[in-house]
């Protein structure tokens, strides 16, 4: 950790990103507990959702400040995330539609409404570096930002729509939220990309 020695605001989003991983971690955990504890399905499948957010922001906190290289790698392994999350939620409408799940109105709200109070205080302990040139503190920043976009909706109308006679709206909830998770693969990649070809142009030029 010898890069952040000198680097405040490094050691800033380091002690917060620690925070964010444990306190991630916490709340799942809580959830997950919840759900057995009342026998919901809907709800345990909610918490183990968070095993995405825990390990992405697990692997940014023990890998930043290792070396430039070790974070491109690690902001790459976030996009695969992304994009394996993706393709989970989209498993899961399949899952849905086959196998339509009993209304839980009750567990509905309080898993839309904590998770999108948890993703706001996220995104507002990362928001001083979203403009951040680090691939690493990019990747958490746009994953954060686009995990707080869907749960914003899905505690806004998700409720409704699983409770409408129709349940197409509840559907598009989940094509967007996998479109975010492959929108933020996508950016997350060419930025690692556009990273790495800069430093290699760098050394030429040296």
């Amino acid at each position: 950790m010898s890069r952040l020695a000198h680097d405040p605001e490094g050691q800033s989003y380091a002690r917060r990103i620690w925070g964010i991983a444990i306190g991630t971690a916490v709340f799942a955990a809580c959830v997950v507990a919840v759900a057995m504890y009342i026998g919901s399905r809907q709800l345990l499948k909610d918490g183990f959702d968070w095993s995405y957010d825990v390990v992405l922001f697990a692997m940014s906190a023990i890998v930043y400040g290792r070396s430039a290289q070790a974070e491109r790698v690690c902001a790459l392994l976030i996009a695969v995330v992304l994009a394996v999350a993706g393709l989970h939620t989209l498993y899961d409408l399949w899952d849905k539609i086959v196998d339509p799940r009993p209304i839980e109105p009750v567990t509905l709200g309080f898993s839309a409404l904590s998770a999108a109070l948890f993703g706001v205080v996220v995104v507002a302990l990362l928001l001083r570096f979203r403009r951040s040139d680090n691939p690493l503190i990019h990747a958490t920043w746009i994953s954060s930002r686009n995990a707080m976009i869907s749960t914003a909706l899905y505690s806004s109308v998700s409720l409704f729509a699983r409770l409408a006679t129709s349940r197409h709206m509840e559907y598009g909830l989940d094509v967007f939220a996998a479109g975010l998770c492959f929108q933020g693969a996508y950016v997350i990649t060419r930025d690692v990309m556009r990273d790495a070809r800069k430093r290699r142009a760098a050394v030429v030029e040296a």
